[in-house]
């Protein structure tokens, strides 16, 4: 975006988390692409700004409607996203992730939390515990392995190990969330999770669930830190692959 300007001469530029100027949008892009638009109109009140022609509030405004309708009808979805947004207001550049999450916690009543977390970060683990313990919470931790399937058992070959010739524990999301439900937990943090185990947890999970650590082997658990870096030492990631 360096160097680029709108139709007003004024350079286009990030301040914060806003765009200062509309991003000009040569052509309509096809399916969601709400990254691509610069107007944010969706985030003032409605019809006080013009949206881009792509923007799901046009061409979805039946469905959308359909969709705030459910906010008033369901008490329990009301419930959650009213105390999700007093949590983010609460808090807001104030308080840590952990601290969010005791937070809405608390306010949707929760006192039994769980931790579904990878056997790789057994210690963060641990600490998110006795935090969590620290804070009044009662608390059920389980690990991604419980269970001890054999990789191979469910069809995975040998040479598709992380560790070929060796026995390797399959990942078991679908236990930890089943043993967090029979633990009675009122809302499950998720540390750690693979890529696709995590999925797994989210479609078997019967309370709600929010993630308190990503996963990223490579970058300290800090995922986003390859999009910052994607002009530079992460360019390769914009390359067009070839097969």
């Amino acid at each position: 975006m360096q160097g680029q300007r709108s139709k007003s001469g004024i350079p286009i530029r990030f301040l914060g988390e806003y765009l200062t100027e509309e991003i000009v949008i040569m052509e309509n892009p096809a399916g969601l692409c709400c990254p691509l638009c610069g107007v944010r109109a969706c985030t003032f009140e409605p019809n006080t700004k013009k949206s881009p022609s792509f923007c799901p509030m046009k061409e979805e405004s039946e469905q959308l409607a359909a969709i705030e309708q459910t906010y008033l009808e369901d008490e329990d979805l009301r419930k959650l996203a009213c105390e999700s947004a007093r949590t983010e207001s609460a808090g807001y550049c104030r308080n840590t992730r952990i601290q969010e999450i005791m937070d809405f916690a608390h306010r949707i009543g929760a006192t039994r939390l769980g931790i579904a977390h990878c056997v790789g970060l057994m210690e963060e683990a641990k600490v998110a515990r006795e935090i969590f313990l620290a804070n009044g919470f009662e608390v059920e931790a389980i690990c991604c392995k419980v269970g001890s399937i054999d990789k191979e058992k469910v069809g995975l070959k040998d040479e598709e190990k992380v560790s070929p010739g060796c026995f390797e524990a399959l990942c078991n999301p679908v236990a930890q969330a089943t043993l967090l439900a029979s633990a009675g937990t009122q809302l499950n943090v998720v540390i750690g999770l693979c890529v696709g185990h995590d999925s797994l947890f989210f479609m078997h999970s019967r309370a709600p669930a929010t993630v308190l650590v990503a996963k990223d082997r490579v970058l300290g658990h800090n995922p986003v830190a390859a999009l910052h870096t994607s002009h530079s030492y992460y360019r390769r990631l914009k390359e067009k692959q070839t097969k």
